[in-house]
């Protein structure tokens, strides 16, 4: 492999640590800060051109960011939320896409086929900054779920429409009931191909009895989901989704606990590099996206990024509050399903920010159809870049503000209040269940190690009760202590390098476990 082009990615693997050590000290979410860095490198002179190649993004990064959120998606939740979700991952794709189709004809008197390639890239709202933000700042919990629940289906919705657009601008004719159709068939086909991979994959995992090749299987398993319906020229991107909801799902009763350890750590750091290079190859975009526009076609370009801005921000409010309020309007769902107040539809509203599939998606247009230039491709390219800044940058700077400003973060904070010490009950009741199995069926086991085991358990349930005056910081600085110890003893050589590294590892997992326990009570940061 070229070394230069070797040398490039570790440097953006360096340069996605550094930026993200920086986002978390200046408090800004890391997507922004690695965007704008993007965009600031780009235009350095001399600074080599990395191309965001489209067919890379939608083959080997688009997958495990889909799956992976589909696996940490309630399907309760999911299924609670099906019809908000649905009117805004597909009713509100539609409709911003016909408005922008609408607005770029008229402003600007761009063709409607090519229009409605534009209105269909710019659609789908990217939801890692505002999740980032949300999960950061509290936001209730049923939010939360309506906007990743929209993000891992608008794609779908999204790339499908743009399919058929990109077809028509080639010549082809398509009613609307037949890209009903086409749109219906291709969902049912992709939730039944994904649902099939999800089941199959657990089941081998769960056969497999390794941790190590069963998160390896885990891993291949989005790409199975996706790469044959992508190649088919369907999306991938709604069986990948189900695949995932399929393992949250079933995956409680087949994935074992050490593999769970091990999955989460890995899939964390996956899921987390893939995000930042995505943002930050976006920025690096901006000077090619710029020298594609020559002369006049700079002065369109920012005048269709304005249009466009403007039409899928204030189109999204249009289509939230009437999407809210008027299926309430029937009895049988207003009974389950009271009127909220405006906050949590302004909310919902207000996150609307575009990423990186919008302008994978742009990029992807071809440059040529049936032997001719495609029509205004520079200029949609152009206006998809100015949307994701203004929308990622502008309103995702704001986004803390008018979160405390509507005061959804102190809801967030009663509301996850409530939930713990729900938690906090359940885990009392397990615990009284175990020690019941002690009193009723106690298992064959000496005397002094019955009561041992009702002695902690008991400690266990004292601990969960004292709330928040628990004894974690103080573990924590024992376990420090512990630590000391055991080097004191490797520097000595009385202890061999496996030996260490186990008492490592039981240290690293109480500690994890302790932090863990802090976060549940409140008390941690």
């Amino acid at each position: 492999m070229n070394p230069v082009a070797l040398s490039l990615w570790l440097a953006l693997l360096l340069a996605v640590a550094a930026l993200s050590v920086a986002a978390r000290r200046i408090h800004m979410p890391a997507p922004m800060l690695m965007l704008l860095a993007g965009v600031g490198v780009s235009f350095i002179p001399g600074a080599p051109t990395v191309a965001l190649e489209p067919e890379a993004v939608f083959l080997l990064l688009l997958p495990p960011i889909l799956y992976s959120s589909g696996v940490g998606m309630s399907w309760r939740g999911f299924r609670y939320n099906l019809r908000p979700i649905l009117l805004l991952a597909v009713g509100c794709v539609a409709f911003t896409a016909v408005a922008v189709t609408t607005a770029m004809h008229f402003a600007l008197g761009m063709p409607w086929t090519v229009g409605l390639v534009l209105g269909a890239v710019v659609a789908p709202p990217d939801a890692v900054a505002p999740m980032a933000i949300a999960r950061r700042l509290g936001l209730p919990r049923r939010l939360t779920t309506i906007l990743e629940g929209e993000s891992l289906v608008n794609d779908a919705s999204a790339l499908v429409l743009f399919s058929f657009a990109v077809a028509a601008v080639g010549g082809a004719t398509l009613t609307v009931s037949d890209a009903v159709l086409q749109f219906s068939a291709i969902v049912a086909g992709e939730l039944a191909w994904g649902v099939a991979v999800g089941a199959a994959m657990l089941r081998l995992r769960h056969l497999a009895n390794d941790p190590r090749a069963e998160v390896l299987l885990a891993l291949a398993t989005p790409f199975i989901a996706f790469w044959p319906p992508h190649f088919v020229h369907a999306s991938g991107v709604v069986a990948c989704v189900a695949a995932g909801l399929y393992v949250s799902w079933n995956g409680r009763s087949l994935i074992r606990p050490d593999t769970r350890l091990q999955g989460f750590f890995i899939w964390s750091l996956a899921t987390w590099v893939i995000e930042a290079l995505l943002f930050l190859l976006t920025g690096l975009q901006a000077h090619a996206v710029i020298e594609g526009l020559a002369g006049h076609g700079i002065v369109r370009a920012l005048w269709a990024g304005a249009i466009v801005s403007v039409t899928v921000i204030v189109m999204r409010f249009v289509w939230v509050y009437p999407a809210t309020y008027l299926p309430r309007l029937i009895p049988a769902i207003r009974r389950v399903d009271p009127m909220p107040n405006w906050r949590s539809p302004f909310m919902i509203a207000f996150t609307g920010l575009r990423g990186v599939v919008s302008l994978a998606a742009a990029l992807s247009i071809p440059v040529t159809i049936n032997g001719a230039p495609f029509p205004e491709r520079d200029i949609v390219l152009a206006a998809t870049f100015i949307v994701i800044a203004v929308t990622l940058l502008g309103l995702g700077s704001t986004m803390p503000t008018v979160i405390r400003w509507l005061g959804l973060a102190r809801a967030g904070q009663v509301e996850a209040e409530v939930a713990r010490q729900e938690e906090r009950n359940v885990r009392v009741e397990a615990i009284n269940a175990a020690l019941a199995a002690l009193d009723v069926e106690p298992p064959p086991a000496p005397a002094h190690v019955l009561e041992h085991l009702r002695r902690h358990h008991a400690e266990r349930k004292t601990h969960l009760s004292e709330g928040p005056a628990n004894p974690d910081a103080l573990r924590i600085d024992l376990i420090t202590v512990e630590r000391a110890a055991v080097s004191r003893a490797y520097v000595e050589n009385r202890l061999t390098d496996e030996a260490r590294r186990r008492i490592e590892r039981e240290l690293d997992l109480e500690l994890a476990r302790i932090r863990e326990a802090l976060t549940f009570s409140g008390n941690g940061s």
